[in-house]
C-alpha cells in the first residue's frame, strides 16, 4: 500500500503524527509513506522507517513571493512533484487552510477532517473522504484515529509508539564534551511568554552541574544562541550549542540522560527519545497537545488559573510586556527535583 501523507508543519505537530504511522504499519506491514512537508522540517518525516519520500515545499517564501515563485519554476515543480505517482491513499493529516492548498493541488481524492474537526475551515472543503474525530483527547490520538478511519482499520488500543530509532544519526563535532553524562536545557521557545526566565535557567544549570552533569543550550537562531550564551555564563559545564541539523539535534537528544524544556518543538523530540523529561508551562495547556511519552512529565503554573493563551502576559502592568508572571512563577530548585526523581526512576 502507497499513501500520502500532508503534513507541512510545525516540528511538534509533525512528530505527533508518527505514532500513526506505526500504527498503520503494525497492520499493513509492507506499507509506504510519501510526506509533503516544509522544507524546514524535512528530516524529520524521514525518521520514521516507513516513509520512503518528502515533498519539501517552501510556501512561506512561495506566499511573499507568488509571482516569482512561479515564474522560476518552482510551483511547477511542486505541482510535478506532487502529482508524479499514484497512490492508494492520500490524507492531509493538518487539516487547515494551508494543508488544505496542497490537497486541492493533487489529482486524486484526498482524506481529511470534517468540518466540525477541521483547524480551520473551510479545509474541510478540500476532502472528498471527511472523518469525524474526538477533539477532546490529545493530538497524537486525534491523527491515530483519523488514520485508522482513512486506511479502514481499528485504532489499536496499545500506547503510542513513535517507532523511530534516533540511534542511526551522528554525533556533531562541537567545542562541547558530549563523551560524559550530559542533560538538554532547552531555553528557546516561539513566543517570549513561553520562556521560562533566564535567571531561573542559570540557577537550573547550577545545580546540575553540581550534581555532576554538563548541560547542552540549543537554539535555532542568532538570538536564541545569543539567549544561551547568557544562560551557559554561570558554569564552564554549560554549552551554548550553535544551530545544528535536526538529524543531528536527534543524536544529542538520544545520548543525553535528560531534558527540562519549554513548550516549544525540540521538547517532542525529547519525547521521541523516549529519555526523562520535564517541560514547563504557562500560558499554555499540556493536556491536548503536550509532550507525550511514559517519561514525560509536565509542570504547570498554578498562577492565577487557568492557561490564559494570551502573546502578552495580562498581568504586568506594562501590556507590551512579552515575559510572562506565570513562567517565573515556576521555581528551578522544584524542577531540579522533578527532574532528579524520573532520572533515578530509569
Amino acid at each position: 500500500m502507497k499513501v500520502l501523507i500532508i503534513k507541512l508543519t510545525s516540528m511538534g505537530d509533525l512528530m505527533h503524527a508518527l505514532p500513526a504511522l506505526t500504527d498503520a504499519a503494525s497492520i499493513y506491514p509492507d506499507i509506504e509513506f510519501d510526506w509533503v512537508v516544509d522544507q524546514t522540517f524535512a528530516e524529520v518525516p524521514l525518521w520514521h522507517p516507513n516513509v520512503k519520500r518528502v515533498i519539501k515545499t517552501a510556501h512561506r517564501q512561495w506566499r511573499k513571493q507568488p509571482i516569482t515563485a512561479y515564474r522560476d519554476g518552482r510551483l511547477k515543480q511542486f505541482y510535478r512533484d506532487l502529482n508524479a505517482q499514484q497512490y492508494d491513499v492520500v490524507i492531509d493529516m493538518q487539516s487547515n487552510i494551508k494543508s488544505a492548498v496542497v490537497s486541492w493541488l493533487h489529482n486524486g481524492d484526498v482524506h481529511g477532517l470534517d468540518k466540525y474537526c477541521c483547524r480551520e475551515k473551510p479545509a474541510h472543503w478540500a476532502y472528498k473522504y471527511q472523518h469525524h474525530v474526538e477533539l477532546k483527547q490529545h493530538s497524537i490520538e486525534k491523527l491515530r484515529q483519523l488514520m485508522a478511519q482513512a486506511l479502514q482499520y481499528k485504532k489499536p488500543t496499545t500506547p503510542a509508539n513513535y517507532g523511530v530509532d534516533l540511534a542511526q544519526y551522528e554525533l556533531p563535532i562541537l567545542d562541547a564534551d558530549v563523551s560524559g553524562k550530559y542533560l538538554l536545557f532547552v531555553h528557546n521557545a516561539s513566543k517570549d511568554n513561553k520562556q521560562w526566565p533566564i535567571g531561573q535557567w542559570r540557577e537550573l544549570v547550577t545545580i546540575a552541574v553540581e550534581a555532576g552533569y554538563s548541560v547542552l543550550l540549543p537554539c535555532g537562531s542568532d538570538d536564541e544562541y545569543q539567549r544561551a550564551q547568557r544562560i551557559a555564563k554561570v558554569s564552564e559545564q554549560a554549552f551554548a550549542l550553535p544551530r545544528v541539523s535536526l538529524n543531528a539535534m536527534a543524536a544529542l537528544t538520544h545520548h543525553a540522560q535528560g531534558a527540562v524544556s519549554n513548550d516549544t518543538g525540540l521538547a517532542h523530540l525529547v519525547a521521541v527519545a523516549d529519555k526523562p523529561a520535564i517541560t514547563l508551562y504557562g500560558p499554555t495547556d499540556p493536556k491536548l497537545i503536550g509532550t507525550y511519552g511514559g517519561k514525560q512529565e509536565h509542570i504547570v503554573s498554578e498562577y492565577d488559573g487557568e492557561p490564559c493563551y494570551q502573546g502578552n502576559c495580562l498581568h504586568h502592568d506594562d501590556k507590551q510586556q512579552t515575559d510572562s508572571v506565570c513562567m517565573e512563577n515556576i521555581n528551578a530548585q522544584y524542577v531540579w527535583n522533578r527532574l532528579e526523581h524520573n532520572l533515578a526512576a530509569q
